[in-house]
């Protein structure tokens, strides 16, 4: 399951386009058994998250939680102690309900300042290391410095961008498979 803000949420393009349904297609591609749901919404905050995840967990009972919020937090320059309790609370919310989480890391661009966007940046390797939960360090690596790579508001990747947000999810996300003892070819 998917929880997120408008970048998984396929903000400004088709939803098939976007890299939830296609990191769909491809764990499809691999096993049957596998689906992907999508709770992401466009705007969700990290309390936002916090308040609904107890819900979408009890609906949609996941093995796996791909967490990626906190963007839009950053943008509105929220509190990081705030930031960070409210991901922590929604990883132990997953962690209670026998739910693993993949914690997608987020940067913000530099001209919200060394210190906001350092302690920003640092949020999501402390939450992974303190709740032993996978990480991904960056879920725009290899483009989120392009302007090519992102729509007109400079914010929202564009289509072209989604496989590689998907290549960026994928190699953490196989880590959890292997853990589960899954079938899916990690060459593929």
């Amino acid at each position: 399951m998917v929880f997120g803000d408008s970048l998984s949420a396929s903000h400004g393009m088709p939803p098939e386009a976007g890299w939830v349904e296609l990191l769909k297609h491809r764990l499809q591609s691999e096993s049957a058994t596998y689906q992907v749901i999508n709770t992401s919404i466009s705007g969700e905050t990290t309390l936002g998250g916090r308040n609904r995840i107890e819900q979408v967990l009890k609906t949609h009972r996941p093995d796996i939680v791909i967490l990626q919020l906190g963007a839009n937090d950053g943008l509105r320059g929220t509190a990081i102690e705030s930031i960070h309790e409210n991901l922590e609370t929604i990883i132990q919310v997953c962690q209670q309900n026998n739910t693993s989480v993949l914690l997608a890391g987020m940067q913000l661009p530099p001209n919200y300042g060394i210190t906001y966007t350092q302690k920003f940046r640092d949020i999501f390797p402390q939450l992974a290391e303190k709740n032993q939960v996978k990480l991904i360090p960056f879920l725009l690596a290899g483009f989120g410095d392009k302007y090519e790579f992102f729509q007109a508001d400079g914010i929202h990747p564009t289509e072209i961008a989604q496989e590689k947000i998907v290549e960026n999810v994928w190699d953490v996300l196989l880590t959890m498979f292997k853990n589960k003892q899954t079938t899916i070819d990690p060459d593929s």
